[in-house]
């Protein structure tokens, strides 16, 4: 009567014809983003949309491949774009905490780079040799000549007066001093204290008229000096200027269009004239013996640019950047400090750029829970997008630490961001930013599950071949891979659906490589997939297994034959760590008369979650709507999920539970040996729910570990046969007869299989056939209704 609801064994698995596949005629095509066209899509569109504000966020669970579609794509689309303007830094030499943006052409900034270092080493050979030319030191000494005449011409004058009044003057360097003369011959101190007082007194008389008259006569040599310091200064800057023009002349020629560039020349120029003279002067270099080394360390620390980006011009497109860290010092750079007498120190050189300075132009892959976690990021962020331009600085600053910092000029931004992220933070963002929509206008959504599409199939396949040659693992077979395709369905619970947690299955080929090399194998064959997935479920299979131990001790009880009164086998899935599997539990239902209804035991205790609870409270909807109509409502009666003792959630033990309960109302006994999985609705259809495959081989390994007698079967409902990926064992019992499962679209089914007994339909006058289930659920709630009647009959006498 109930064999139609019973499920071939080809109804329990994915039927794939071998030859859908035809890796060898899509050998050489490139895998793109694999299923997702609705996000293809929009990745598209918010690649090729250049007006500002139109970043994308890429929305997806993790495992989905999002990252590695993603780059790909994008590194395919950046190799077709011209590759993005070079960055450097340099000294301002007006104001040297606000270093200066040189902007290059796409590829010259190291040029320059090296340019600017043959500038410096051409400096050095110049530099002092040029002072030491004959027309350098010809000058050189008239000058000092011209000053030498006019000053002894000056001390002549003193000279004449002085033999006029007998005295000598005498010139010891820059010192002058006056002698008394006796016969032609200057006097010593001794021979000068044996003359008259009269000739000494004279003597005194005249020395303090020749020094004012000395005075008179060099009152201008202080603006002598000065002339004279002014026209060797003039003669050295004419000098550094003649030698320096050659070496410019080239750099300037090589970049007149490089406004930037020339820019930097002309005050690098300017700047070189204080340097010269202050560090490369022949008389420095003899006073400071330092090596031609040092002197190079120090030009390059002065004048060398800092290149922070410098996209090569040879065809690599625009820069794709996916920043796995995103500090804030990561994303937009930073300033290194040195250490000077306890105090942090830095220049133009320690500018470090960040991933921003790297994308810029290009596209930026950022995770949006990172960028979300790290401290100043996403704020930080979004200023740099409003704005349109990249600033480093430090957003430690106001922390108080004793620095002196920098303030580099800002760069220009042209960036795409793309944000990859789980749906959970794409709608907090969206809640609680009100900017967040204006700056990510593009939304790409990817699927959980991918269309078994010929099309998806075969790209499907093509990725698994790629990975297998790019990993270095031996070939997959045809029969491999259906195998994945098949493991892939079963992740994404539907037969016509593969997971888009495509890494899932690429873990699984390197994990059969292993396995294909310590047998050497020369390809994987489905053997090797079968024992990758069997090692894989044994490594993590450490619950189940002690939980299947405990039933079979009789720890945790469970039948799988006879029949019992208000008790039956609901299934369970539970996920721990990276495992899931199923189990089966005990439900048990008592009824008594009463009104307090039906208690859920577990919510009580607090153990139900609210899906749960809500399930339960649904059957006091369906009691109501199926028994109750000409009669009112009164029973009490109590549900528990036996031996569980975490929180429970989900409405899949439903039907179970109305099963349950009916059985415990009528006192018809339910089979032992079934287990049964299922929501309801009010009206008592059956609904789809999660997990149905490992439900089924939870209670399956029980019944095998027992010993299949052909009695025993799992009853899901009929909307989840779509989902049915069993695995081979259960497969071959079903094909045996020694295990069944049945597919049910309303309560009445399952409880004609549980029951063994007609259920019964509700005729035109409102009435169940006679003897039937839902009979005596009617007779026996009336008989309570009838019983609280009498009881409030008596309150209200007595």
């Amino acid at each position: 009567m109930l064999d139609h609801l019973k499920l071939p064994s080809s109804a329990l698995k994915l039927a794939f014809d071998i030859q859908a596949i035809s890796p060898s005629t899509i050998s050489s095509r490139q895998v793109g983003i694999v299923g997702q066209p609705r996000a293809q899509s929009a990745l598209e569109f918010g690649v090729a949309m250049k007006a500002p504000g139109y970043n994308i966020f890429v929305m997806g669970e993790p495992g989905t491949g999002r990252l590695s579609m993603v780059s790909h794509y994008l590194a395919n689309f950046a190799d077709r774009q011209e590759p993005p303007l070079s960055y450097a830094y340099v000294d301002n030499f007006e104001n040297q905490r606000e270093p200066v943006a040189v902007e290059l052409p796409s590829g010259e900034g190291l040029t320059f780079s090296k340019d600017v270092e043959k500038l410096i080493d051409d400096i050095l050979a110049t530099f002092p040799a040029a002072f030491e030319s004959p027309s350098y030191q010809q000058k050189k000494t008239a000058i000092e000549r011209r000053f030498n005449q006019r000053y002894n011409a000056a001390i002549d004058l003193v000279d004449g007066k002085a033999r006029d009044m007998s005295v000598a003057l005498y010139r010891d360097s820059d010192a002058i001093t006056f002698l008394p003369i006796r016969n032609d011959k200057a006097l010593d101190e001794d021979q000068f204290t044996l003359l008259p007082q009269a000739e000494r007194d004279a003597f005194h008389q005249h020395t303090e008229e020749l020094e004012e008259y000395l005075g008179d006569v060099l009152i201008e040599l202080p603006q002598w000096r000065r002339t004279l310091v002014e026209e060797l200064r003039q003669l050295d800057n004419d000098t550094i200027k003649q030698a320096l023009e050659p070496l410019f002349a080239e750099l300037n020629d090589k970049y007149q269009n490089v406004d930037d560039v020339i820019t930097y020349l002309a005050e690098l120029e300017k700047n070189l004239s204080n340097t010269i003279s202050d560090y490369l002067m022949p008389s420095r270099s003899q006073e400071s013996r330092e090596s031609s080394a040092a002197k190079r360390q120090m030009l390059i620390e002065q004048y060398l640019p800092n290149i922070l980006v410098d996209c090569k011009h040879d065809g690599s497109g625009a820069p794709v950047i996916y920043e796995p860290h995103p500090i804030y010092q990561n994303l937009f750079g930073r300033i290194e400090y040195i250490s000077d007498q306890g105090t942090l120190i830095t220049n133009y050189r320690r500018i470090c750029p960040g991933s921003l300075h790297r994308a810029n132009g290009g596209y930026l892959i950022l995770d949006a829970e990172k960028i979300l976690t790290y401290p100043f990021v996403w704020e930080g962020l979004k200023r740099a997008l409003q704005a349109g331009r990249i600033e480093i600085e430090s957003p430690y600053s106001e922390l108080g630490i004793n620095t002196i910092t920098l303030k580099p000029e800002v760069i220009p931004l042209n960036v795409k961001v793309i944000l990859v992220g789980s749906r959970d933070i794409y709608y907090l963002l969206e809640e609680m930013d009100s900017e967040f929509n204006e700056m990510f206008r593009v939304l790409a959504d990817f699927d959980d599950h991918i269309r078994r599409t010929p099309d998806n199939i075969t790209h499907f396949t093509q990725l698994m071949l790629m990975q297998a040659k790019d990993s270095g693992a031996k070939p997959l077979t045809d029969a491999a891979l259906v195998r994945l395709i098949e493991h892939s369905c079963r992740l994404a619970e539907h037969q016509n659906r593969l997971s888009a947690h495509v890494n899932l299955c690429l873990e699984i080929i390197a994990e059969a490589n292993l396995l294909a090399e310590q047998t050497q194998a020369t390809r994987i064959d489905k053997t090797e997939i079968e024992l990758a997935l069997s090692a894989r479920e044994q490594r993590n299979g450490r619950i189940a297994e002690a939980i299947l131990e405990e039933m079979l001790e009789g720890t945790i009880l469970i039948d799988t034959d006879g029949a019992a009164i208000g008790k039956v086998n609901g299934l369970t899935v539970m996920d721990i760590g990276g495992s899931s599997f199923g189990a089966p539990a005990r439900i048990t239902t008592t009824v008594h008369p009463g009104s307090r209804g039906i208690v859920d035991i577990e919510r009580e205790v607090e153990l139900g979650q609210p899906i749960h609870s809500k399930g339960v409270m649904i059957l006091s909807g369906y009691l109501g709507h199926c028994y109750a109509q000409q009669f009112p409502l009164a029973i009490s009666a109590s549900i528990a999920m036996e031996q569980s003792y975490g929180h429970i959630d989900g409405d899949s033990a439903s039907l179970a539970e109305l099963c349950c309960l009916i059985s415990a109302l009528t006192r018809i006994p339910i089979k032992q040996g079934f287990a049964m999985t299922g929501s309801i609705n009010q009206y008592g259809e059956v609904q789809a729910i999660g997990g149905v495959n490992e439900k089924i081989e939870g209670f399956f390994s029980l019944c095998a570990a027992r010993g299949l007698t052909g009695q025993q079967a799992v009853i899901i409902p009929t909307s989840n046969k779509p989902n049915l990926m069993l695995n081979q064992q259960v497969i071959d019992a079903v094909e045996q007869g020694l295990f069944a499962i049945y597919a049910v679209s309303n309560v009445d089914e399952a409880l004609s299989l549980l029951m063994d007994q007609d259920a019964g339909s509700m005729n035109a006058d409102g009435q169940y056939p006679e003897g039937s289930i839902n009979y005596k659920a009617v007779e026996r709630l009336k008989e309570i209704s009838d019983m609280s009647t009498d009881e409030d009959k008596e309150t209200e006498t007595g």
